[in-house]
């Protein structure tokens, strides 16, 4: 099916201002997690949980929203959930008063983001000629840093103006004006009259390798990033408690900028897969990654002149193999399992997102969360994602799998 009503630029333009808006609250809990922590005395692990659950709410949720755009309109899915996101956005700053109250919304704020940020890709693809998939697809999942760039940035901004539930009622208007731009933007689509996906079609997607290796390396891509971005504005702040610089003293900008680097970065990162070929061009920047992650580790005694560039480049190398694995994924799948192969890739990937935080928690509470042996373990665990996800593509790799054929 194809948007015949817009042209693809414009399609594609859309639905990327749609995801930008619909993640205003993406960096709430990460921006806010020193004060929150402080205010209800949470351990670094707790503090992990509380931004981990939001992929564990995700990926409860990716299997059947995903999957349902095989059948249903993905717009109709799209639309439900940011509406939900917004309310989820709400009810935490209106009724979060403790730890549990917390995990609650934050978790049914990212099962509205199974339900937009996926099939909004599903709904954007639907509607575009298929020589101009890839490249929206690129265009697509670059901007999701772009929207939790921009999330840290007026977050930055406004949270010494505001108390902070306020910043979650900001968030929600944000969702719903992404609801607002879909709805009156995207002509409806029809829905499939295949049938409820079954066990056949999941069967297919389970054992085709190809598949299974592109949810591997999303597994530890997302363990990397989201424990990164969970940590990143804490790690700063305590960097420059030990420390004070001008550089770390608003360690929200610094965050904003580490992910406005990974819409280049991802973008480049697909035009390099193309060029070089997926399976060389992934092989390649993960590794480069884990040892980034690991000098970062090793980076936090030194000046945070050193230490800020040293994060940013490894910023922009965690995002080399995004884009190229999600285009992959929908390049090598056929149009008829796109939704259910999504919701694995998903399911699989954010499991990674859930993991990250946590650990890195984990690893402060067991070296110290006020010593660099903590955040240097911290950083490690990262490193130990992302290698995951670079053994999961070259295990299935080498039992035959023809991973990334062009």
């Amino acid at each position: 099916m194809t948007d015949t009503t817009r042209a693809p630029l414009a399609l594609v333009a859309l639905f990327c201002a749609a995801e930008t808006f619909s993640m205003a609250g993406f960096a709430l809990v990460p921006s806010l997690l020193p004060r929150l922590s402080e205010q209800w005395s949470l351990s670094a692990t707790e503090g992990g949980w509380l931004s981990g659950i939001f992929f564990l709410g995700y990926i409860l949720a990716v299997p059947l929203l995903v999957s349902l755009t095989d059948r249903l309109d993905a717009r109709r899915v799209y639309l439900a959930c940011a509406g939900l996101s917004g309310i989820a956005l709400a009810g935490f700053g209106s009724l979060a008063d403790s730890l549990s109250a917390a995990l609650c919304w934050w978790s049914l704020a990212g099962l509205g983001l199974a339900g937009t940020y996926m099939p909004g890709l599903k709904a954007m693809t639907d509607r575009l000629p298929v020589a101009v998939q890839s490249r929206a697809t690129a265009f697509y999942t670059a901007t999701f840093g772009v929207g939790v760039g921009l999330s840290y940035l007026w977050i930055e901004l406004l949270q010494g103006l505001m108390p902070w539930p306020s910043l979650f009622a900001v968030a929600a208007a944000g969702a719903a004006l992404s609801v607002l731009l879909v709805w009156r933007g995207v002509s409806p689509g029809k829905s499939s009259l295949r049938p409820r996906v079954g066990h056949g079609q999941w069967h297919n997607v389970l054992h085709d390798r190809r598949i299974l290796a592109f949810c591997g390396g999303y597994f530890g891509h997302n363990w990397e990033l989201f424990g990164f971005r969970a940590w990143l504005v804490a790690y700063l702040t305590w960097t420059h408690a030990m420390s004070p610089d001008a550089w770390t003293a608003r360690p929200g900008w610094i965050a904003a900028l580490a992910t406005f680097l990974a819409v280049p970065a991802s973008i480049l990162g697909n035009e390099g897969a193309q060029h070089w070929g997926r399976k060389r061009w992934l092989q390649s920047v993960m590794p480069l990654s884990c040892i980034l992650a690991l000098i970062v580790g090793l980076s936090g005694s030194q000046s945070s002149r050193l230490l800020v560039p040293v994060i940013l480049v490894y910023a922009a190398s965690m995002n080399l193999d995004s884009a190229a694995l999600t285009a992959g994924l929908l390049t090598e799948t056929p149009p008829e399992q796109r939704g259910t192969a999504l919701a694995l890739y998903s399911s699989i990937g954010f499991a990674g997102g859930f993991i990250g935080p946590v650990a890195f928690g984990a690893a402060l509470d067991a070296f110290g969360h006020n010593t660099h042996a903590g955040w240097a373990a911290g950083f490690v665990t990262l490193a130990c994602g992302v290698g995951c996800g670079r053994w999961a593509i070259g295990r299935i790799e080498s039992q035959g799998s023809g991973i990334g054929r062009q």
